[in-house]
């Protein structure tokens, strides 16, 4: 299967994808012919809660820190 991240695609274009129904279709089209069809089959927007994503264990700051202590041991 391909992917295509929604961050890499013009605003626009990731917006129209984002909009899609369940079920409702995109066509891509190229002079005029039909050249595929993309089928929205997943809520566009998931419920954060449903995606089981454990809060962060650190805070920004220490992720900051932490970084800035990289950086400096390697420059």
């Amino acid at each position: 299967m391909k992917q295509i991240d929604l961050d890499d695609l013009p605003p626009k274009l990731a917006e129209r994808l984002l909009g899609l129904e369940v079920g409702e279709d995109l066509l891509l089209v190229q002079s005029g012919l039909i050249v595929g069809r993309l089928t929205a089959s997943v809520p566009s927007r998931p419920d954060p809660a449903a995606l089981d994503v454990p809060p962060p264990t650190e805070s920004p700051a220490e992720v900051f820190e932490q970084f800035r202590s990289l950086m400096e041991d390697e420059f």
